[in-house]
């Protein structure tokens, strides 16, 4: 571990740093390093805290960078030593890009990137557990595909946990990509909907801007071509809180001139910025992978191809969710080195045991779980069938929060007050 640093001035931080085998199957192979940052009170840096750490969302997702103690960290700090790992391939963490996976075979490339998904996450998170930590129990957050890295986790090593707290992030226990982009997918067209009534002097522009993208070549800051396809990415900020008013301000500067017939620079920046993927291109090599072993096929395209409303010609112009299609490892520089190998995770299975059933039919670990019913990217109805199948989910249901429901104030506060009545007192009270 690191020497002590300071976050603000009230946050004491240090690195930790575990060396683990690339593969878990081979642990005499090559190896990795896995960063963590591990965070605690100032007032209480020299307490005998309960341990907790935060499962990223993502998948390909660093862990959180705070600014203070707002929302969950706050939380968090109230009641924890708190560890934030960037998981493997992210981040600190050895990274992965696209250029080193250019140089290799497509089996090879292929390999890699399924020694990036939650059984090896999980074996990671361990490894940290035991080294650093003498194998404390410790409490776990799971934000989103920390969610399915927690289900994982009770599936395998449940005795390492006290209880969990889930955020957007309670998957389905039989994972299919296609059973998730058939549900999702119609909530795309609402929160265009929804959308275009909150903006409606905004739907003639991008049009107009769809219009000019398809007849002009405008290049990104990177060289690649802004296309409409590209374009309409943008739409994967619709499921945060404020997503809309997000998506709104980047096309409010979208025109140079009076007439809006030539794209703003700011306009094109932040477009190619927002879907460039730079730092975290396993968030789309991965995405489709965290179903499970068999083969996506390329899913969420087929899905779309299922509905003309998505179409780069249609109008009004729909946005896309969080979604991976093929082309984006074609004009996307990021992803382009990944293409072999996400091609080749795609077409055949790699195995992976996710969930183990019958073991979290009788889990005895307490969860508490965030539900958000107008979930864009984590289907609610695919969540509460898990949690009727997971003994010691309570799952609480609302549609006021968005997916990144857990930075708003209150989220995880409830979570934690609800796991500390479950387990019979405060976190500092069981501690004594």
């Amino acid at each position: 571990m690191s020497a002590d640093y300071l976050i603000g001035t009230d946050i004491v931080a240090r690195d930790v740093w575990t060396t683990v085998p690339l593969d878990w199957d081979d642990p005499e192979g090559e190896t990795i390093r896995v960063y963590a940052r591990e965070l605690v009170a100032a007032e209480r840096r020299n307490d005998d805290l309960p341990l907790m750490v935060h499962l990223q969302g993502g998948p390909g997702g660093k862990g959180t960078r705070p600014l203070g103690r707002s929302s969950w960290v706050g939380a968090a700090l109230k009641r924890f030593r708190l560890v934030i790992p960037d998981q493997r391939g992210t981040g600190r963490s050895t990274p992965l890009s696209g250029r080193e996976f250019a140089e290799l075979p497509a089996e090879e490339a292929a390999r890699r990137l399924s020694l990036h998904r939650a059984d090896s996450i999980v074996r990671d998170f361990e490894a940290i557990r035991a080294r650093h930590y003498g194998g404390r129990q410790w409490w776990t957050l799971g934000q989103s595909y920390g969610g399915f890295l927690t289900m994982h986790y009770l599936s395998t090593v449940p005795e390492a946990i006290v209880g969990s707290a889930v955020t957007g992030g309670l998957a389905a226990l039989e994972p299919d990509p296609d059973e998730v982009y058939r549900r999702t997918f119609p909530r795309m067209v609402e929160k265009n909907r929804i959308f275009r009534e909150r903006t409606p002097h905004l739907t003639d522009r991008v049009a107009r801007i769809a219009d000019l993208l398809e007849a002009e070549d405008v290049r990104l800051a990177d060289g690649d071509r802004l296309t409409v396809r590209r374009f309409q990415t943008l739409g994967m900020g619709f499921g945060m809180g404020p997503g809309y008013d997000r998506v709104h301000w980047v096309l409010d500067e979208a025109f140079a001139d009076e007439a809006e017939k030539r794209l703003s620079d700011t306009f094109v920046d932040a477009v190619g910025a927002g879907s460039a993927f730079t730092a975290d291109p396993l968030y789309m090599a991965l995405q489709e992978a965290i179903y499970g072993p068999g083969p996506s096929a390329w899913a969420a395209q087929r899905e779309r191809d299922r509905r003309p409303e998505f179409a780069e010609s249609a109008r009004p112009l729909l946005f896309t969710g969080e979604t991976v299609f093929p082309w984006m490892f074609d004009e996307i520089r990021a992803l382009r080195g990944f293409r072999a190998g996400v091609e080749l995770l795609a077409e055949r299975a790699w195995p992976i045991e996710m969930y183990d059933p019958e073991r979290l039919a009788a889990n005895e670990v307490p969860v508490e779980a965030a539900v958000y019913f107008d979930d864009l990217y984590v289907d609610s109805g695919l969540s509460l069938d898990t949690a009727s199948r997971v003994a010691g989910v309570n799952a609480w249901v609302t549609n006021e929060y968005e997916h990144d429901g857990v930075h708003h104030d209150g989220v995880a506060e409830r979570l934690f007050t609800a796991l500390e009545h479950r387990l019979g007192g405060t976190v500092s009270e069981r501690k004594r």
